[in-house]
């Protein structure tokens, strides 16, 4: 039988990356799944990447160990700043931005996709229910494609690389729908900012916000277990 299609598929542990882990899996990719250890507040989101990566099938699943809180700038990397626990206004970048996080996610997705002969990157990065992240948006997909298919061996050679965003014009509640309809145990990924080392959410943050609101949009109950 011929290989089956290989993807790098980026996993954080949260609704929509394992949806996104998901939505390959049903379209006949071998995933291998890659986390990222960069600085964050908690740890429970890895934890939970790894659970959900295996229980979902991944062929094989990375840690890569970072330090964005050596740059700092985010209330995600620098323990100084708060993480805010009310809507951010319309137009503005919260707090929450890790900058250039994506840029180096992707960047180093792409570096093992190439060694492994992959020609999809999957990554759950959504421009509809979002907290305004500049590094969600179609229009830095796209450029961070171009710019992989000439800066790698695989795209000189004209086997160029495919980002594939398969929620980005998806709303949450049609994440969830879309998930439960492919098995996703969302009881089992973390969401939140400031979980604690159970996983357990706050229920204040964006991340909670945006979630809580989808499971109302979808008409489907809650799993998340919180704090309070």
């Amino acid at each position: 039988m011929p290989d089956k299609k290989k993807a790098v598929v980026l996993v954080s542990g949260g609704l929509d990356s394992t949806t996104v882990l998901a939505i390959a899996k049903s379209q006949g990719f071998d995933c291998y799944t890659m986390s990222f250890d960069y600085g964050q507040r908690h740890k429970s989101e890895l934890h939970a990447a790894e659970n959900t990566a295996k229980l979902l099938g991944a062929t094989s699943h990375k840690v890569i160990k970072l330090d964005l809180s050596a740059i700092g700038g985010s209330a995600l990397t620098d323990l100084d700043l708060a993480v805010p626990e009310t809507e951010t206004s319309p137009g503005e970048i919260p707090i929450t931005y890790v900058p250039a996080r994506n840029t180096v996610f992707l960047s180093i997705a792409m570096g093992w996709a190439e060694v492994l002969g992959a020609k999809d990157i999957f990554i759950g990065v959504n421009a509809v229910d979002y907290s305004g992240y500049p590094d969600c948006r179609p229009e830095f997909i796209q450029a961070f494609q171009a710019m992989a298919n000439v800066a790698t061996k695989a795209g000189v050679e004209g086997k160029g690389m495919r980002i594939q965003t398969p929620l980005i014009f998806m709303t949450k509640g049609e994440i969830i729908q879309k998930g439960i309809a492919l098995g996703v145990d969302y009881a089992k990924t973390v969401s939140c900012y400031q979980a604690n080392d159970l996983g357990q959410a706050c229920g204040r943050c964006d991340s909670c916000r945006l979630r809580k609101q989808g499971f109302e949009q979808a008409g489907i109950e809650d799993p998340t277990p919180y704090q309070n």
